[in-house]
């Protein structure tokens, strides 16, 4: 076969290559024998319910003006990542790579696991935590789930809202879990039960 027609490798180590590369600061190692077998779903948008702004890209690499914004004072000093962001059109930023420990999760339990950080890959979606999302976000979602399941062992795919139930609501009643449930279905993934 011709290197023309091989097809592309997906992967670059950790990162994603058809992903754009921002790289955060806020990550770590994961800890000796850990799994990765979990993708966590969230959604973000700073501030809450405008999009496109670049706040969350300076958010996830400690540049945010904390003063811009009135609402950036209820979270000002954190220091977190996700390993991707999904935007509204579909682009996928990649801030951590997926070897690598972000910190996306907080106090989780999932699987009969806690510390959920420790064995998943973050993915957040540019959205309001109960609104809906782009056909595009999912389109890019099902693609990205998809590259992920050829390089790391993943079985189950939850939200935020269900590794941190005390704690989160996101995605929220916006996503559609039964769409991804279709995209995926070739995958064999654990879904979380919806009622």
């Amino acid at each position: 076969m011709s290197k023309a027609n091989k097809p592309a490798n997906a992967w670059q180590g950790g990162w994603y290559a058809k992903a754009h590369r921002v790289e955060s600061p806020n990550h770590g190692p994961r800890p000796e024998g850990a799994e990765i077998d979990l993708v966590v779903v969230h959604s973000i948008s700073l501030p809450p319910g405008q999009y496109g702004t670049g706040d969350i890209e300076r958010l996830f690499t400690n540049k945010l003006d904390w003063d811009a914004d009135p609402y950036f004072n209820t979270i000002r000093g954190i220091e977190v990542s996700s390993h991707f962001v999904i935007g509204r059109s579909g682009t996928i930023t990649q801030f951590v790579n997926c070897d690598r420990r972000a910190w996306h999760a907080g106090r989780s339990h999932w699987r009969a696991r806690d510390n959920c950080n420790d064995d998943s890959i973050g993915i957040e979606l540019e959205g309001l935590e109960g609104e809906s999302f782009a056909e595009a976000q999912y389109t890019a979602l099902t693609m990205l789930c998809k590259a992920l399941a050829q390089r790391y062992s993943i079985r189950y795919i939850a939200g935020h809202e269900h590794i941190a139930p005390a704690r989160k609501g996101d995605p929220g009643a916006g996503f559609e879990w039964q769409k991804m449930r279709n995209n995926l279905c070739d995958l064999g993934w654990w879904f979380p039960l919806q009622p």
